[in-house]
């Protein structure tokens, strides 16, 4: 997507928001007290950060037998979250760029862009969001994929929510999502673009009640087609039912947590149902203002780059505890499991059906608060993979520094 289409997106955006906002009161905007530069209007939080500056030991997520590679990597990550008030509206933004470099393997140097805007306009009785994004990106998506393959995303979705009691609205959403891989991306001999490149389009009901000023209870039913560019053996649908509860950042408890059902239904009868309970969840926990626990917890279905194994159930937890140690030195400990579940499809021939792999992670680090807008850190993380098949098997071990500064 070419980068004058998105400004003139962004634009755009503003210009709507501008002209379609009435004066009918204010909303919650950005924690004002974490904004660094205003201009005008125009609200802006940037910051920098230097990750994974150390030693990858294996940078092809290679098996033991196959002598993994080790090289020197860092990660420089800009980011800018932006807002703008208009009336009783916010516009927001963030836009992200990750440049990934390896001193001697070139084949995994990469640039990733992010750009994603929101815009929300409550009025005395109607409720309007949308949010746009897109992202470039050459890197790893989840457990399975080991390629740094590129691939680019475009999403639309909107809601429109009517009040119907005090704290109660509501509504109906939308959404629109298309995944396209690079026509040469390959892993494993096989076209990652023929397999996997698809448009997701969905529709459905939405309730949300305001338990209090910091809670927000999330209610939805939603119809979802997949639909594959190249191989319409995959193409699905899914009736999903989900319940979620949202905090906000300014309580001691940060976050969400969603629990739902999922009805997933393969248009070609070679393929397995998926019937079963999904969640997700993202929560922090502040306490006595020193330590802070991380948690995320995740089940449901991905798509597999081999038609043979067309999906796989990924569930997986991990969390993280960090404490201020003394002054400005603190200390963080992580650690996670995840498992992939693969249904064969009917009638293929693999090595191992119906198999399971795992990853798991654990490490830790220590911190230096230089001063509120800039920490240095040093992490430790090791990775492990295990599965029926040898060649899916890896260890990796992380050694770095870290250096994150807000403007």
């Amino acid at each position: 997507m070419d980068k004058s289409l998105i400004a003139a997106f962004i634009t755009a955006a503003f210009t709507l928001a501008a002209s379609s906002a009435a004066a009918q009161g204010a909303t919650e905007g950005p924690d004002l007290s974490k904004v660094k530069v205003r201009l005008g209007p125009l609200l802006m939080s940037p910051t920098i950060s230097l990750s994974n500056i150390g030693i990858d030991e294996n940078v092809f997520n290679e098996a033991p037998d196959k002598d993994p590679k080790r090289d020197f990597t860092a990660t420089v990550t800009p980011t800018t979250d932006l807002w703008l008030r208009f009336g009783p509206s916010w516009i927001t933004a963030n836009i992200k760029e990750d440049i990934v470099w390896y001193q001697k393997y070139s084949t995994e140097r990469a640039v990733n862009n992010s750009y994603k805007v929101g815009w929300r306009v409550p009025l005395s009785r109607l409720s309007i969001a949308t949010n746009f994004g897109y992202l470039s990106a050459r890197e790893r998506v989840g457990p399975e994929i080991d390629a740094r393959a590129p691939r680019k995303e475009l999403y639309y979705s909107g809601v429109i929510e009517v009040r119907a009691l005090t704290r109660t609205f509501a509504g109906v959403t939308a959404q629109r999502n298309t995944l396209t891989y690079d026509s040469n991306s390959t892993f494993e001999g096989i076209n990652l673009n023929d397999e996997l490149s698809h448009t997701t389009t969905g529709a459905g009901f939405v309730v949300r009640q305001q338990l209090t000023t910091l809670t927000t209870l999330n209610l939805s039913a939603i119809r979802s087609q997949d639909q594959f560019a190249v191989n319409p053996i995959r193409d699905s649908i899914s009736d999903t039912a989900n319940a979620s509860v949202t905090f906000d950042a300014r309580a001691a408890l940060r976050g969400s947590a969603a629990f739902g059902y999922r009805d997933f239904t393969p248009s070609s009868p070679a393929l397995s149902k998926f019937q079963s309970w999904t969640t997700a969840a993202d929560l922090t926990y502040v306490l006595f203002g020193s330590t802070r626990f991380g948690g995320h917890a995740t089940r449901d279905i991905e798509y597999s780059y081999d038609v043979n194994t067309p999906y796989y159930v990924q569930s997986g937890v991990d969390g993280s505890i960090a404490q201020q140690l003394f002054g400005p030195f603190d200390i963080v400990a992580r650690a996670g499991i995840r498992r992939l579940e693969y249904t064969t499809r009917a009638g293929a021939l693999v090595p191992e059906p119906n198999r399971t792999d795992y990853e798991r992670t654990y490490g830790g680090g220590v911190g230096l608060h230089m001063n509120n807008d800039l920490r240095f850190g040093v992490n430790v993380d090791h990775v492990e993979r295990t599965s029926q098949i040898a060649a899916r098997q890896y260890n990796n071990l992380r050694i770095g520094t870290a250096l994150t500064y807000g403007f």
